[in-house]
């Protein structure tokens, strides 16, 4: 089993991207995060995330039931729980991580030669700014924080193993798509 790990900004598009990627024949599966906020409207506990509240997840923490775990907002936990490479790892598919920049390098780390890390950088802070509106899921005051954080990840592109430059998503699922294939060597 390999790992894939797509980290970017938020509102920098893997979601997206990994939407695409999971209709092709990749032999990739989706790994569910778990974290403990509110789903918003259309997620779904268990296919989106697990969604834990705090005390459930700080219990995890206290209990070793994560790879790897970040505070990544404050009070605002994500994790990627050991029971989900163990499911991926039975069904005998790669693992596809959607999950923010600390935890992508930190499984990166773990994990080494086994990972790819693929870093999706928006083509600018601005446009960035305009997707998270477009997406209207927050409020203005965590846009401002999530275009504030997200400059600081910028900077840490250079951790990873590639970055692909999402400005059109159809260019960008085909770029990643590649990297991909040429990791797991599918021809």
């Amino acid at each position: 089993m390999k790992l894939i790990i797509l980290s970017a900004p938020s509102g920098a598009g893997k979601s997206s991207i990994i939407h695409q990627l999971m209709t092709q024949n990749l032999n990739l599966e989706f790994s569910i995060s778990a974290c403990n906020r509110a789903p918003r409207t259309g997620e779904i506990d268990g296919k989106d995330y697990y969604f834990l509240s705090t005390e459930a997840f700080q219990n995890h923490i206290k209990n070793d039931a994560f790879i790897e775990w970040e505070e990544v907002y404050e009070n605002h936990y994500y994790g990627t729980l050991k029971t989900e490479l163990d499911r991926i790892s039975k069904n005998g598919n790669h693992v596809i991580f959607d999950i923010d920049i600390a935890g992508g390098l930190n499984l990166k780390k773990i994990f080494g030669d086994k990972a790819l890390a693929l870093f999706i950088m928006p083509p600018s802070v601005e446009e960035l700014e305009r997707r998270l509106y477009a997406r209207a899921t927050d409020a203005p005051e965590n846009i401002a924080k999530r275009v504030a954080k997200a400059k600081l990840e910028i900077s840490q592109a250079h951790l990873f193993d590639h970055v692909v430059v999402n400005e059109h998503l159809e260019a960008a699922v085909k770029q990643t798509a590649l990297l991909i294939k040429d990791f797991l060597n599918i021809k």
